[in-house]
């Protein structure tokens, strides 16, 4: 039976996250050896790698393993993507730290993932890290986790040590507000669940991990929530300067740049711009390859208005909130702590506006997974909830309704550093 029509040649954004050496780089390794999405090249020198360190076989994990440092200590440092895909369907993997320093790095992943894999060693069960990771990936709306009990061939298999673990992730991903999470018993190392049906787990009857992946419906919900789409680029041609071929054949042309974050849009469409309430009508669509009648969430365009970067076009009656204050569920990621008598620089779309941190709400108690009050500054990785206050208003979406309009990131002025990643609450 071939796949579903929605899923067939859709691409899927998952990541990987868990603790150290609970083995997510040589699960996404096995995943693309086995499902043939690496280059002859690509696996001579994982092969030669693997020699040089001593490795009895192909060390699968170096696959991910990209930048030196992290070979050189057998970690996960950076977020390491990857690309594959099947006759089902196309993919984009995400490989994430495990190290709790490196926290910041998997909200990055997260961000855009339609599904997190959560690992755990069948020997140590769930453990801080595998709470930490699952509400990160609840807080920045991947709408799907899978729990994958990696080196089961170390417990002997043993079916009541996965449904142990499978059942204390359910209460888990239940209080969180996932449904349906899916568990797997696997081995990375050996293959068995992965891509292929192990011999061994016989009392395991659920699909394989490549098999569900290929079964997960694709999000749709950027297409369901009304248009936004940041203005990235203004494009003014006058005169001689018009570019023949280029889908900008007009001798006085004036538009705007930028991807739809959400929504569709058609030629005709009626459009508001934030700030304010200049509205328009759309007169002309231009995608790479020419003439539009529609764009959708995703897609790059042109369109003939005049407007400045950093505005916002939105459907008309459906506009975001335009705030100078709002609260943010914050990741901490500078090593130096925040500030609240500093300006920062908030980011979100193309828009930037300075912000002061008016006040802490209360930090997360990752272990209970619960809001708790405290008077101390937020240090590197650490997540709650602040009160901004902007010195412009700022158009805003909640980030539950529009991961893209709702997602901010706070940068130092003075470093240019970017010292927290951000969630907004406009409601």
């Amino acid at each position: 039976m071939g796949a579903p029509e929605q899923i067939q040649g859709s691409l899927l954004r998952f990541i990987t996250a868990g603790s150290v050496d609970d083995g997510k780089s040589t699960l996404i390794g096995r995943l693309l050896h086995d499902s043939k999405g690496l280059f002859a090249d690509q696996l001579d020198a994982i092969e030669s790698a693997s020699r040089r360190r001593g490795f009895g076989g192909v060390d699968l994990s170096l696959i991910t393993d990209g930048l030196l440092s992290e070979r050189e200590q057998g970690i996960t440092i950076d977020v390491a993507y990857r690309y594959f895909a099947t006759p089902t369907r196309k993919f984009i993997i995400g490989d994430s730290p495990g190290h709790l320093e490196y926290t910041r790095n998997m909200v990055t992943a997260a961000s855009t993932a339609d599904l997190a894999i959560l690992l755990v060693d069948a020997r140590s069960g769930i453990v801080e890290q595998t709470r930490r990771h699952a509400y990160l990936a609840h807080w920045l709306g991947v709408p799907e986790l899978v729990l994958a009990v990696n080196k089961m061939d170390l417990v002997d298999w043993d079916q009541a040590r996965f449904d142990a673990i499978r059942d204390e992730f359910a209460a888990l991903a239940g209080s969180l507000g996932f449904i349906g999470q899916l568990a797997i018993p696997i081995s990375a190392l050996e293959g068995d669940n992965v891509v292929e049906r192990g011999e061994a787990a016989s009392w395991y009857r659920g699909p394989t991990l490549l098999e569900h992946l290929e079964r997960v419906p694709p999000a749709a919900a950027a297409l369901h929530v009304p248009f936004r789409m940041p203005v990235q680029r203004v494009v003014r041609i006058a005169g001689d300067h018009a570019q023949t071929g280029s889908g900008f054949e007009d001798t006085r042309f004036r538009g705007y740049q930028g991807t739809v974050a959400s929504g569709t849009l058609a030629v005709g469409d009626s459009i508001v711009v934030v700030p304010g309430a200049q509205q328009a009508r759309v007169r002309r669509l231009i995608g790479a390859s020419g003439d539009l009648e529609q764009a959708l969430a995703g897609d790059a365009v042109t369109i003939e208005l005049d407007l400045s970067r950093g505005d916002l076009l939105a459907a008309p009656g459906q506009a975001p909130s335009s705030l100078r204050a709002v609260d943010a569920d914050l990741c901490w990621f500078d090593a130096e702590p925040l500030d609240p008598a500093r300006n920062y620089l908030l980011k979100q779309g193309s828009a930037t506006v300075r912000a002061r941190v008016d006040g802490i709400e209360h930090h997360v108690d990752i272990e209970r997974l619960q809001p708790i009050a405290s008077d101390r500054p937020f240090a590197m990785n650490d997540i709650g909830r602040v009160r901004l206050k902007l010195h412009k208003p700022l158009a805003v979406d909640d980030y539950r309704d529009n991961r893209e309009l709702g997602a901010l990131i706070l940068i130092d002025e003075l470093s240019n550093r970017t010292v927290a990643a951000g969630t907004i609450r406009a409601s």
